[in-house]
């Protein structure tokens, strides 16, 4: 095991914030001296079936204490998802049924594994402390924490200031986090800027446990491809960990320059002096291609990630068509210019196709498409393009 010293220099690298660096000096010292790891905790619920980079950056910092020798334990909110973390909403988050949750963690665990090691990973479900307490349960936990703490968060009082509205069971969450470091006796707890105040809140519960209060390590949140807000499926700004390498890579490519510096710090390996010359090359095309095929091998490997880079450089440098593009076949009657785009998997509704269609991002054969009830009859072999990157060979049934 390293030193407690080199550690942290290590775990320093892409953090916003150590609450309190002394404590995990401290807490680093110890282990290394009674060759004890600490238990480092993740929780993530499962509202949403997949993950993006975004989430990596996070569970990159829990593989590094895992890499460290540490003990990582991952906590997977089936229970807390139910309620739905409040951090960073405007309004009360929708509740998922016992199904959903279910079926977005089929995929979670999958996804996890490909930053994570599972096999050094302790993984809990928080139901499994919370499915059994009874009410008087739950108010000893309400009872260790005080109103005026709970309205002490941006989210609740920004709201409360408009008067929108606060839901009783939203102010459980906190508490319902901080109960988990208890329940797991966690020494660090690992999360993006916007869950500072749950990680406090976590310190509060285990000192009133009796417990050493956790380090709580913040992680700055990952601008999204449209270089304004933070990375997110629902805004279409995100690279997704399952996306095909073609895709990765694309995106990757597509990720303004003013944001190289932070991506390459938070999603690569890559020494800080190396970051720092990427990122303030006077030609940015270098940076890009080294992230993507950085970021693409970590998910399909050496191979995956050259060909793909070999492939958007026959798209987008030698202005030729991809060698390899999926295949759509079509009645021979005219199609709905905007069905065909859903059908082809290049808009996940009409209303997405409409949009793309309307913006000028569509073409067949190199005619742009601009007429969202456009009725198209394409030859057979002809090439659908929407965007930079998404390409499907029409094939027409005889």
């Amino acid at each position: 095991m390293k030193s407690a010293a080199e550690q942290l220099e290590l775990l320093r690298r892409g953090t916003v914030t150590i609450h309190t660096e002394e404590a995990l000096r401290a807490k680093l010292e110890r282990g290394v001296s009674e060759k004890t790891p600490l238990r480092v905790k993740l929780g993530m619920d499962p509202t949403a079936p997949d993950i993006h980079l975004g989430h990596t950056v996070v569970l990159r910092k829990l593989r590094q204490f895992q890499d460290l020798g540490h003990r990582a334990v991952l906590i997977i909110g089936d229970y807390t998802a139910r309620v739905g973390d409040p951090s960073g909403q405007s309004k009360t988050r929708p509740a998922l049924t016992g199904d959903e949750i279910e079926a977005n963690l089929a995929t979670y665990l999958d996804q996890v594994g490909l930053v994570l090691d599972t096999e050094k990973l302790e993984m809990r479900r928080n139901s499994e402390w919370f499915e059994p307490l009874r009410f008087a349960d739950v108010l000893r936990l309400a009872s260790a924490t005080t109103v005026a703490r709970m309205l002490e968060r941006d989210d609740f009082a920004k709201r409360m200031d408009k008067n929108a509205p606060v839901s009783l069971h939203e102010l459980l969450y906190p508490v319902m986090q901080g109960h988990d470091s208890v329940e797991v006796r966690a020494d660090v707890e690992l999360g993006g800027t916007d869950q500072t105040f749950n990680l406090l809140v976590g310190r509060d519960f285990q000192r009133a446990a009796g417990q050493e209060p956790q380090v709580a390590i913040t992680m700055p949140l990952l601008v999204g491809l449209d270089g304004t807000e933070k990375m997110s499926k629902s805004l279409d700004n995100y690279v997704g960990v399952t996306d095909a390498a073609n895709e990765m890579f694309g995106k990757c490519m597509s990720i303004p320059d003013a944001l190289m510096a932070n991506y390459l710090e938070l999603l690569t390996d890559l020494p800080l002096e190396e970051v720092s010359r990427l990122a303030n090359a006077i030609h940015p095309r270098e940076a890009k291609e080294r992230l993507a095929l950085m970021v693409t091998a970590s998910y399909h490997g050496e191979d995956a990630a050259v060909t793909a880079a070999e492939g958007f450089r026959r798209v987008f440098s030698e202005k030729k068509l991809p060698d390899e593009m999926p295949e759509l076949a079509l009645a021979a009657a005219p199609v709905g210019l905007l069905k065909l785009l859903v059908e082809a998997g290049h808009a996940k509704s009409t209303s997405e196709a409409r949009r793309l269609v309307t913006g000028g991002g569509v073409s067949i054969d190199g005619e742009k498409m601009t007429d969202p009830k456009a009725e198209v009859a394409p030859a057979d072999g002809a090439v659908l393009r929407t965007g930079r990157r998404r390409f499907a060979r029409l094939r027409v049934k005889e």
